[in-house]
């Protein structure tokens, strides 16, 4: 299935973005780009809140998010305020707490654990990123300074996911096959001229469905992501 959308956003992206040159002059003489496109690169940074957690979970240090990628614009009108976007990303994620994880030969054992017995405790993962979005700006062809509100929702896939602890003798770390390899949620940009907020929810879990701590209580952890984005062109 992801090899399908992979392809298919990849094949669209391609295909709009050869680009279209249109001039129009202005009363003063000035030429100015009367189709013009952006917002097609970004770049963002944000903290990870892990919600509906189990009782006595707690986050720890800085769960951290780093995201970058292309949005192919696509204006819907002729004023190119209103229109969709259609890109391909790369998104590190970092997720800290005090829930620890056991590789056992079967499966993965997980632990609520005194913070006094260990430094660092993360889930870990690197995901390729298909963001959509419906795009409103106040953009013309000669402001570079304008609000926007993106709204949309995002679909990945994590194709590396690892678990780490970090104690005062040594450090663990491994592959987790319980992290979710889909991830999906809904996402909203806004902003004026180089700041934006960016808001991420997602709609399944990190881990996946019947993963349970040792007392038999599952695990069943969602993203929330507040940060910055920084579009480019």
């Amino acid at each position: 299935m992801f090899r399908i959308i992979f392809r298919l956003g990849l094949g669209a992206a391609m295909l709009l973005s050869v680009p279209v040159f249109s001039q129009v002059t202005l009363s003063d003489g000035q030429q100015v780009d009367d189709r013009y496109l952006e917002d097609q690169f970004y770049i963002g940074v944000g903290y990870n809140v892990l919600v509906d957690k189990p009782d006595n979970v707690a986050q720890r240090n800085l769960s951290y998010n780093l995201q970058v990628g292309f949005i192919k614009d696509i204006p819907l009108n002729r004023k190119r305020n209103f229109g969709i976007g259609l890109g391909l990303g790369y998104a590190i994620n970092s997720y800290y707490s005090n829930l620890m994880a056991t590789e056992e030969a079967v499966a993965v054992l997980y632990e609520i654990v005194d913070e006094s017995n260990f430094n660092r405790s993360k889930l870990a993962t690197h995901a390729i990123e298909l963001p959509f979005e419906l795009r409103w700006r106040t953009s013309n062809a000669e402001d570079y300074k304008f609000w926007r509100i993106y709204a949309g929702a995002r679909l990945g896939y994590v194709f590396s996911g690892r678990s780490k602890l970090v104690t005062e003798t040594g450090n663990t770390t491994f592959s987790n096959p319980d992290i979710e390899k889909f991830q999906y949620g809904l996402t909203l940009n806004f902003g004026y001229n180089t700041w934006n907020i960016h808001a991420y929810y997602g709609l399944n879990t990190l881990l996946k469905e019947g993963t349970t701590i040792e007392a038999g209580n599952p695990i069943d952890f969602r993203v929330l992501r507040i940060g910055l984005i920084f579009y480019i062109l």
